[in-house]
């Protein structure tokens, strides 16, 4: 439940607009709701800003939908990840409202208005069209936060005068997210040139000694760099989702 519906229930029972079984009444799924299977998080937004968010990988298509009709019913965004095309048609008739994004994987619906142009954005850096999956669920997850994104893509450092070219843009975001699969070369080298922190994302592109992402995921944690943290493996979630975090507390 996000705190501008708790807000207006609260409201609407000091003001007499609602009885207290009314109240009540809406209130029953807060702070959980207990499904049985799973106990949503209906506090989440309150508590943190952001609302739960479902992964879907693993989940019976049953349960899945269980899930997404309940959090319609709550009537705030939601955010759906490495969602197969499968699991969207098993939901897909609950909501003309939920959309799907096959490259990301993710499953959507409400998302919040577009950020002002001007306002403080993301730079999503992706060093290749292979890594787009993920750069893609790291702009798109940040979008649905209401966070502005601005993307960089197939700027990898085989071809460095790519890169060098769009560094502008690059270095006017608060936080960068760079993406990148193979030695995971990137991240470094954004590191040494941008004042912002970075959120590196390996990914599991590249050929047998890169080990799925692996050789990437310990070459950015070994960048000599500084202000580069490091998430999982083709984790675009969490990095739009920190990236969200760090932008929006620099704005306060």
């Amino acid at each position: 439940m996000e705190g501008r519906r708790l807000s207006g229930i609260l409201d609407d029972y000091k003001s007499g607009a609602l009885d207290l079984d009314g109240a009540m009444a809406l209130l029953k799924d807060y702070p959980e709701a207990d499904l049985g299977f799973a106990r949503l998080d209906t506090q989440r937004s309150v508590r943190v800003g952001f609302p739960e968010v479902v992964y879907c990988a693993g989940k019976s298509a049953a349960h899945l939908r269980a899930i997404v009709e309940r959090l319609l019913e709550a009537g705030g965004p939601i955010l759906a990840t490495k969602a197969s095309p499968e699991q969207y048609e098993a939901v897909r008739d609950l909501s003309l409202e939920l959309e799907y994004d096959q490259d990301a994987r993710l499953i959507v619906a409400r998302k919040p208005p577009a950020a002002p142009e001007g306002s403080p954005y993301i730079a999503v850096v992706a060093a290749g069209t292979s890594d787009y999956p993920v750069a893609e669920e790291a702009a798109i997850t940040a979008s649905m936060f209401g966070q502005r994104v601005e993307r960089v893509y197939d700027v990898g450092v085989a071809g460095l005068h790519r890169l060098i070219r769009r560094l502008d843009l690059i270095r006017g975001a608060r936080v960068v997210v760079a993406v990148a699969g193979m030695e995971g070369a990137l991240v470094s080298v954004l590191g040494g040139l941008v004042s912002a922190p970075v959120i590196a994302v390996p990914t599991s592109v590249g050929y047998g000694a890169s080990l799925g992402g692996v050789a990437a995921l310990l070459a950015m944690l070994n960048a000599c760099a500084s202000g580069v943290s490091v998430v999982n493996i083709d984790n675009g979630f969490g990095a739009g989702y920190q990236a969200s975090l760090i932008n929006r507390i620099g704005g306060r």
